[in-house]
């Protein structure tokens, strides 16, 4: 499997990520471990999760997926050098989101414990925090790599503007910048990342790990209609695809997938892949068969054709 780099981190990464959301939601533990065996067995390394993930479930506290995925990292076949695990600090755990360093240094550890492991190799702020100076949070990373609790660091929901802040906090104070951004970007949601922001990732080499990369499931084409998304985990956030663009995508989907035998959500995460700027989206999987699919886009070829036909639907 090609290794790609990710920015300055010294990480390499498989080409898909395996996105944790799901473990503890609507993939139950020992689902999530089949998933992960055959995520590695395919030659793929990475898994994103969370610490809030997946507390919007009921009965859920948060911490759901990362003690999931701990669990799984105790047992596998695997050494846990040959996983890159992605994790994220910041979001609401029931203090409301923040980066203050304090929160930070508290939440590793609870993060660190519920993955049982020693250090996270990509350790995210999740959101903005407007309230918190950048050198307050980014001096609270740079302890934490100094004790080796983490190897590198990045955001997510971060604009131009805010992430060009960021590095210029960084650079005044001596302090690490983030390396590495996660966004949300995908055929249908194109303007938050394109433009300034995938300029600004491009010039200043900061790996690119894509979220949503298949429209909460819209881009894989099983969700036509609303009656499709009827009594579906994800029906709120799959409706608002189902609009003109949404339907125009299915339409140029269903004829690459004609074209080239691939199924859309194969076509719709080789197209991330080819994207200026994109080390790797990240999706996730609920069955081995969904598994299977993701892996068959990482070595997925679309052709220029293909590409502007694509580029096109979503515009």
């Amino acid at each position: 499997m090609e290794m790609r780099r990710l920015g300055k981190t010294g990480l390499s990464v498989a080409p898909i990520v395996i996105g944790g959301n799901v473990f503890g939601w609507t993939a139950d533990e020992k689902t999530s471990f089949a998933i992960l065996d055959a995520f590695f067995d395919a030659g793929l390394n990475t898994i994103d999760t969370a610490d809030v993930y997946s507390a919007w479930v009921p009965g859920n506290k948060g911490g759901d997926s990362e003690e999931i995925i701990g669990r799984w990292l105790k047992q596998a076949k695997i050494s846990r050098d040959k996983a890159v695990i992605v994790t994220k600090v910041g979001s609401d755990m029931g203090q409301g989101k923040t980066l203050k360093a304090s929160y930070i240094l508290k939440a590793v550890e609870d993060s660190l414990r519920r993955l049982q492991t020693d250090y996270i190799d990509l350790y995210l702020s999740h959101w903005p925090d407007a309230d918190t100076p950048h050198e307050e949070t980014l001096g609270a990373y740079a302890k934490l790599k100094q004790q080796g609790k983490i190897r590198a660091i990045g955001c997510s929901n971060y604009d131009a503007d805010l992430l060009q802040a960021s590095f210029d906090a960084a650079e005044r104070a001596g302090l690490p910048r983030y390396d590495v951004l996660q966004p949300e970007y995908n055929l249908y949601e194109r303007a938050s990342f394109e433009g300034p922001l995938a300029e600004l990732c491009l010039t200043q080499d900061i790996g690119v790990i894509t979220y949503f990369s298949l429209a909460a499931g819209f881009l894989t084409g099983k969700y036509r209609s609303k009656a499709d998304t009827e009594g579906r985990a994800r029906e709120g956030r799959v409706s608002q695809y189902l609009d003109d663009k949404g339907l125009r995508i299915l339409a140029v989907l269903d004829k690459v997938s004609a074209e080239t035998g691939a199924s859309p959500a194969e076509i719709s995460l080789a197209w991330l892949l080819r994207k200026k700027g994109v080390t790797a989206p990240i999706a996730s999987a609920t069955s081995l068969s969904q598994l299977e699919s993701l892996v068959k886009s990482a070595t997925l070829a679309l052709s220029d054709e293909a590409m502007a036909l694509l580029d096109e639907a979503g515009a």
